[in-house]
């Protein structure tokens, strides 16, 4: 599972609109290129010997799933919620979907999601109606790109001071950060299409607090050429039992033109082996007016084609 924080991005945003937009980046163009030049320098693989699935979760992390290797993280859930009035969906049963894959870079992910869903679709005025309607609800496309990965000291070498081996690494409260840019391809049910295919971009920010502590933040802005824009925030706290259990607490709240959505969340996570994990989570949705229940179980499994790229420090001289 997964965690961070968004500190200083107020300020970043501040400082990077105060000016127009394309001033600002022929400004800056000498600082991009020493910093992207940094960041290919500096940055290592993404694998990881065990699965590292975003689910239960709805946030995503900064890391990549690394190359070679292909994932797919599931969930079966279940949403109720009151009944608004003229229409609404106060009752849906799906399937999530999500497949991640690395080529070419280790920081460099690509990923699809889709959901089929049945939805109970609710009139209500003098008198109540329903019928029922099933469809796809999602289906997007995106990339990741992981820009700066933070780096900590191993404490664990420290054996003179017993103070330097417990005390605090400050750097920690830096985090590894990652931009996301997607596309909702609007290929879904009608009572879920928009007015046209449309971008979605995002930042994901990781701080690990400790080394079974961490905090994820996403903040993402949402069907962009629509009518119907988001601003939505995911804020996500994950503690680490053991090498197996974990558990997760997390907050979405999702800024629309006319209400906000907001839910909370909790569950745990258990690694069946190095490449599956089972998950299970339950959420209170605050949804305008409405209240509500979501529920959800899921597994994560990757097929581990990864291999380590490497150069041969001590080549063999080339016989005559």
């Amino acid at each position: 599972m997964k965690a961070n924080f968004a500190v200083c991005l107020c300020s970043i945003i501040k400082t990077n609109f105060s000016m127009p937009f394309s001033l600002y980046f022929l400004q800056k163009k000498y600082f991009f290129a020493f910093g992207l030049l940094f960041i290919f320098l500096e940055i290592n693989a993404q694998y990881t010997e065990v699965i590292n699935s975003n689910k239960p979760g709805f946030s995503e992390s900064p890391y990549s799933v690394g190359t070679g290797v292909y994932q797919l993280e599931s969930t079966i859930f279940y949403r109720k919620k009151s009944i608004e009035p003229i229409f609404s969906r106060p009752e849906s049963l799906g399937l999530d979907l999500s497949f991640r894959t690395s080529f070419f870079l280790e920081q460099l992910e690509f990923n699809a999601q889709l959901a089929y869903q049945k939805d109970e679709i609710a009139f209500s005025n003098v008198f109540t109606s329903s019928y029922s309607e099933s469809g796809l609800s999602e289906l997007n496309v995106a990339a990741k790109y992981l820009l700066y990965e933070q780096k900590f000291t191993d404490k664990s070498k420290e054996i003179r001071s017993w103070k330097k081996r417990m005390a605090f690494d400050y750097k920690r409260l830096i985090p590894s950060v990652a931009i996301y840019a997607g596309l909702n391809t609007n290929f879904v049910s009608d009572i879920y299409k928009k007015d046209m295919l449309s971008p979605k971009a995002g930042i994901l920010l990781q701080n690990d607090l400790s080394e079974a502590f961490n905090i994820i933040t996403n903040v993402y802005y949402d069907y962009i050429t629509t009518n119907s824009p988001e601003i939505s925030y995911i804020l996500t706290a994950t503690y680490n039992f053991s090498n197996r259990w974990s558990t997760f607490f997390e907050n979405q709240s999702i800024f629309k033109e006319f209400q906000t959505d907001v839910n909370f969340g909790t569950g745990l996570a258990y690694l069946f082996s190095k490449d599956i994990q089972i998950n299970a989570s339950g959420r209170l949705l605050l949804e305008g007016k409405t209240t509500g229940f979501f529920g959800g179980i899921g597994v994560s499994y990757r097929l581990d084609r990864h291999r380590d790229s490497f150069k041969d420090t001590n080549p063999k001289p080339k016989l005559d």
